[in-house]
């Protein structure tokens, strides 16, 4: 038997000595504000808590190793610590999507216990166990001062604005309990009689499966349940648009890569679900995978996919290259590569379903959840009234929940076994599964004349897409879409192909293909300058977009164009640094290219002290739940904390993916539209006589088109565009110094939180630039570990520096642009170009390994 103490109550374990901490809080204790973002691997942090008054995370302590120990959670703080915590990391903005933040926080109480004055140095110095994905640190360092401050001279919180309007920096909606980890994510929730799901992952990147022996798993006690693809009631495959993607591969069928599933398992418990995985063989007949790019388009290569190995091809066309190059004073002509990149979310994906009457409901964490249930209502030959999806905010998605994942096993466990049935993926078979990064392969030819203006372009690229669509053809698409960049070239060609491999799929991450072509274009541009000797910012605001010029798709922008503005924001800085890398950036927001964008909304007066708002779109930490809250109090001048927001299918409040940078646009405007009636009846009536009543709104735009569907003079690619400019600077030591970040958002709806994307996106875009990777060898991932990906932690993140630049979108609510995506646009050639200030080193391959973070 195993004696301690948990949060001061006297605790006995007669268990397995070498389960683990983690295991023993979060299932046998139900404590679940103590996280598991990546157990086994003690890489995130997310699992910390106290031991013998020393921080450890608990998904490497054994039982036995808490033998006479003390062991304190973060609910088990004194609770004036927990809402000193609480207020400092909502009024300084230290959150986002929050799954992180109940570690940080354990750990923030525990530095200040031992160290009431805590230096900067201090607190980065203690997060060196903890990753975070969405903030970049700044803030949470920011937060962790500030409760320093409270705790040990009693210096008070001030909220964070008074004010609840557009403009405000008004907290993040329902952040407080997720920094103390008590708003649940998916895998914190359970259900009565509830089961646990666990997935059997193909051995081989391609090969045919000759048999599927399930005896052994079958009669391991707990198992409940194995099932086959041929338990599947309705369609094998799914997808976002090319259903290609088998839910489970079946004998005598293919797998493409090694994250296909081909059995799911349910158990009683979720170890006994995984043991009973491993206990299904499987016999293969091994097929050589095709990995490469330019041999998968090669004539006679093996076909992934019956269609070939082309999943897509984009083109854009304008002017007449060969005359204009012939015309050009200075080209430049190089080969750029970039890689293949994990999200790295610090949740890793879940789902809980369970049926109701004739149907089956699913808690998600998607991005998507009205993609979850089409695809759903396929797999189990539903209706789609029968599928009702809940969101469940997530912990990160940052495009890498788009596509269906453990919803559609989950869905089909709990439906046909008429019991509740949960799926937690492990960390290793996240990164295995979900869609990444696209690696890009760029040919960019740029031209100029003798005074620096852009006369032409050609680019040629080659994305791998992995083993399924996803939204494979939509990101090179993007890719040719952004292959100017924020600049306007009159003469271009541009052609970029989607290729299937058997590596891992990839699809939609932050940037969606316009991260890689401006890595390659403004490296280009740099060493056009260097060629012409121009002055680098000057040559970047004469060929910068304007109004009355067009993007590389052709599309002439009427209004609303801010490059210029964010280079006027950055001009001192950068002319007066000696060693510094600039770059621009240009991201679509919303879809478009002939797909509509829209978004509903509904308000639901239940009392005058309780208004719902129901939308689609998908909270993971950017708070668009804090956008439609601001747009509703802005619109009728009623306080937000009467408000509650909520995303369920049955609300019927449509809308699509969680992606483009659309959310805010989008769900701003629908409110807009529903609040026009209420406000109209709270002229007349006091909210007690509206109670009952229900309000709707919707904004679409349905006016965008395809490439090459549009008379040149017509063409409309998006209905906005959100620009920026970024200037790294260098010491002498060759460290980043800072970054400093200008950004065109039309209307900074909330600055606290438009602070935080951007500090977020930078740090992911320098993670892009230096270390981030997830390299593969004959269709398997080197490592499947979260430390391996490179992720910067706070030692190796300089500061940011943002500056907000408003030059209003017509089609946005008050004006307001994405912003989501458009922080790491620039970065990595900003990168580039610094170092190339420094030393004089050409770098046109990401990450550029050569440079140290942080040195």
């Amino acid at each position: 038997m195993i004696q301690f103490t948990l949060n001061n109550q006297l605790r006995e374990f007669t268990g397995d000595p070498d389960s683990t901490l983690l295991d023993y809080i979060r299932n046998e204790v139900g404590d679940t504000t103590v996280k598991d973002g990546c157990s086994p691997q003690a890489a995130c942090g997310c699992c910390a808590v106290e031991l013998d008054d020393k921080v450890v995370l608990a998904c490497v302590i054994a039982m036995k190793k808490v033998q006479g120990g003390c062991v304190r959670t973060l609910s088990g703080l004194d609770q004036h610590i927990q809402n000193t915590l609480a207020d400092a990391f909502a009024s300084c903005g230290g959150a986002q999507c929050a799954f992180c933040i109940p570690g940080i926080a354990l750990r923030a109480a525990n530095l200040i216990k031992h160290n009431p004055e805590p230096t900067e140095k201090d607190i980065v110095k203690s997060l060196n166990q903890h990753l975070c994905r969405c903030t970049g640190y700044q803030k949470i360092i920011e937060s962790i001062q500030a409760a320093a401050r409270a705790l040990h001279i009693g210096q008070p919180i001030e909220p964070s604005c008074a004010e609840a309007g557009v403009g405000a920096r008004l907290e993040k909606y329902d952040i407080k309990p997720a920094v103390l980890g008590r708003r649940p994510f998916v895998a914190d929730m359970s259900l009565p009689d509830m089961l646990h799901g666990a997935l059997r992952l193909s051995d081989h990147p391609r090969a045919r499966i000759l048999s599927i022996d399930t005896a052994k798993a079958s009669t391991l006690p707990g198992v409940k349940r194995i099932f086959l693809a041929r338990d599947i009631p309705g369609q094998q495959h799914i997808g976002l648009i090319v259903p290609d993607w088998p839910l489970m591969v079946a004998e005598n069928q293919t797998t493409r890569y090694v994250g296909d599933v081909i059995a799911c398992i349910a158990a009683t418990t979720r170890a006994i679900a995984q043991q009973a995985a491993q206990l299904i063989d499987v016999e293969y007949e091994i097929l050589e995978p095709v990995t490469d790019v330019f041999k998968a388009m090669e004539p006679g290569c093996p076909k992934i996919h019956d269609s070939g190995n082309i999943l897509g091809v984009s083109k854009a066309n304008k002017g007449d290259v060969d005359q204009a190059l012939q015309q050009c004073a200075h080209i430049v002509n190089h080969t750029y590569q970039t890689q293949r990149i994990e999200h790295a979310f610090l949740e890793p994906e879940a789902c809980l379903a369970h049926r109701f009457d004739q149907g089956i409901k699913i808690f998600s964490q998607s991005q998507g959840i009205y993609e979850d249930q089409r695809q759903i209502a396929s797999l189990l030959n539903l209706d789609m009234n029968q599928v009702v999806v809940h969101l469940v905010p997530n912990g990160g998605g940052f495009g890498g929940k788009e596509d269906l994942s453990v919803q559609g096993h989950a869905a089909l466990m709990a439906y046909l076994l008429n019991q509740p049935v949960k799926i937690e993926l492990t960390r290793d078979e996240s990164i295995l599964m979900h869609p990444k990064r696209h690696p890009i392969h760029m040919q960019y030819t740029v031209g100029c004349d003798a005074d620096g203006k852009l006369l032409a372009l050609r680019a040629h690229m080659v994305g791998d897409t992995g083993a399924y669509a996803s939204v494979g053809m939509k990101v090179l698409e993007r890719a040719t879409g952004h292959a100017t960049g924020a600049y306007f070239v009159p003469n271009i060609d541009v052609t970029s192909t989607a290729v299937y491999t058997n590596n891992l799929p990839c699809g939609a991450m932050r940037g969606f293909g316009a991260n890689q072509a401006n890595f390659a274009l403004e490296c280009a541009i740099d060493e056009l300058c260097e060629m012409g000797n121009f002055d680098r910012w000057q040559f970047r605001y004469d060929n910068a977009l304007t109004e009355g010029k067009s993007t590389a798709t052709g599309q002439i922008l009427a209004s609303g164009v801010g490059i210029q503005t964010t280079l006027l924001a950055v001009r001192d800085e950068f002319q007066s640094a000696k060693y510094a890398g600039i770059a621009c950036g240009l991201k679509n927001t919303g879809i478009g290219n002939g797909m509509a964008d829209s978004g509903t909304a509904k308000i639901i007066i239940v009392a005058p002290d309780n208004i719902q708002i129901h939308h689609g779109w998908t909270e993971m930490g950017q708070g668009v739940h804090t956008m439609a809250q601001q747009t509703f109090c802005q619109e009728t001048g009623l306080p937000p904390d009467i408000i509650s927001v909520f995303v369920q299918t049955d609300a019927k409040t449509p809308c699509g993916m969680t992606t483009a940078s659309r959310a805010t646009s989008l769900v701003g405007n629908a409110v807009i539209d529903a609040c026009k009636a209420l406000v109209q009846d709270l002229k007349t009536n006091a909210l007690d006589q509206l109670v009952g009543k229900e309000y709707f709104g919707q904004w679409i735009c349905d006016w965008t088109n395809k490439p090459g569907a549009a008379d040149e003079n017509d063409i409309c690619t998006h209905y906005s565009y959100s620009y920026a400019t970024q200037v790294v600077i260098l010491n002498e030591d060759a460290s980043i110094n800072r970054v400093i970040a200008a950004h065109d958002a039309g209307k900074v709806m909330n600055p606290m939180l438009f602070e935080g994307q951007i500090q977020g996106s930078v740090h992911m875009g320098l993670g892009y630039a230096l270390t981030e990777d997830l390299p593969m060898k004959d269709g398997r991932p080197l490592s499947t570990r979260l430390r391996k990906c490179g992720v910067l932690r706070a030692k190796d993140t300089p500061p940011v520096t943002v500056i907000g630049v408003e030059v209003a979108d017509e089609f946005g609510p008050y004006g307001a642009k994405g912003v989501g995506e458009i922080g790491l646009v620039p970065t990595a050639p900003a990168v580039a170009n610094a170092y190339y200030a420094l030393d004089g080193k050409r770098r046109r391959t990401l990450p550029m390994k050569d440079i140290a973070p942080g040195a």
